[in-house]
């Protein structure tokens, strides 16, 4: 009767043990990091993401953000995600070209007109066919590519009406080829540093200028230490929320559609505040006393034809102009 007894709770602890793994192993929390903010749209953006998914998942998902740097630089936060570590970062796909080269297109220059192209193409076949590749390839999974930061503008301390203006400004861009190639390709010397830098790097000199979207600008307070933004909107900054593979895995097959709908949804509302707080933050700059100025395009859209060429983009940009009809 004891062995009987003793053999009972055995098997009752046993359930119980399995009862709380599967209890852990359902709940899941994503650690997400930006660069930027906690005042921009994308930082908005997650917290928002956050709320929406611990409420659609009835907390089985639980989100974490991180503001400004908190968990490393973009690339660093990659790199994490690509090890197995439970974190996920809003980035420029270009960072993940090296894994998937077509994924470049996204960051190419003067491709799209609006946002609404770009939001379009993120969720044509052919570019959730390039993300299927990423998480085979790098061991990253793309929630969503349509987390819309703005249109990129040279800030520079002299004026700037051509590309022969940049000549000799060294000017620090993403480092990845194609905004490198860009940055070269308009005229001035591709500088590529962690963005947290750049205010002290343009303040000291270390840089002549940078390039930025209008909300990244107020957000690092930019306008500071720059004397001219020159509006080329040279690329239009589409991003992309990523988390590692082996993280992704731990979330149920229900509650990954879950996870996905919802940043897709979150994008839209981050790149709609991306839209609206653009125009006010390229106020706060003009009324700084930085000077804010149109240019002639042609030149600097000649100068940058070359690129898609150089880094065999030209079939991704065909696909591109047939998902949008053009």
């Amino acid at each position: 009767m004891k062995t009987m007894l003793k053999g009972l709770g055995v098997c009752a602890a046993v359930v119980a043990a399995m009862g709380f793994a599967v209890s852990a192993q359902a709940q899941t929390t994503l650690r997400l990091g930006t660069v930027l903010a906690p005042s921009d749209p994308m930082g908005q953006g997650l917290d928002k993401f956050k709320k929406d998914v611990e409420a659609a998942t009835k907390g089985a998902v639980k989100v974490d953000v991180f503001h400004a740097s908190q968990l490393g630089d973009t690339t660093e936060m990659l790199d994490q995600a690509r090890s197995g570590a439970n974190v996920g970062t809003v980035t420029d796909v270009a960072r993940l070209s090296s894994f998937v080269p077509s994924l470049a297109i996204m960051s190419a220059p003067f491709l799209f007109d609006n946002y609404e192209q770009a939001d379009k193409f993120a969720l044509s076949k052919d570019y959730l066919g390039w993300g299927d590749e990423l998480k085979d390839k790098a061991s990253l999974v793309m929630l969503a590519s349509n987390w819309y930061q703005g249109p990129r503008h040279a800030l520079t301390q002299k004026p700037v009406a051509s590309p022969a203006d940049l000549a000799g400004v060294r000017m620090r861009t993403i480092g990845a080829p194609i905004w490198i190639e860009t940055i070269r390709a308009m005229g001035a010397e591709p500088t590529p540093m962690p963005f947290g830098e750049v205010y002290s790097a343009l303040q000291l000199g270390t840089l002549d200028g940078a390039e930025a979207q209008p909300t990244a600008i107020t957000g690092a307070k930019l306008h500071e230490v720059i004397k001219n933004v020159t509006k080329t909107g040279h690329i239009q900054l589409v991003t992309a929320l990523v988390i590692g593979a082996e993280t992704w895995g731990s979330i149920s097959a229900e509650n990954q559609k879950i996870v996905r709908d919802l940043a897709v949804e979150n994008g839209r509302y981050a790149s709609k505040l991306t839209i609206e707080l653009g125009e006010k933050s390229m106020e706060q700059v003009a009324a700084a006393g930085v000077k804010i100025s149109d240019v002639d395009l042609a030149p600097f859209k000649a100068a940058v034809k070359p690129v898609y060429a150089k880094l065999n983009l030209e079939k991704e940009a065909a696909i591109v102009n047939k998902v949008l009809g053009r």
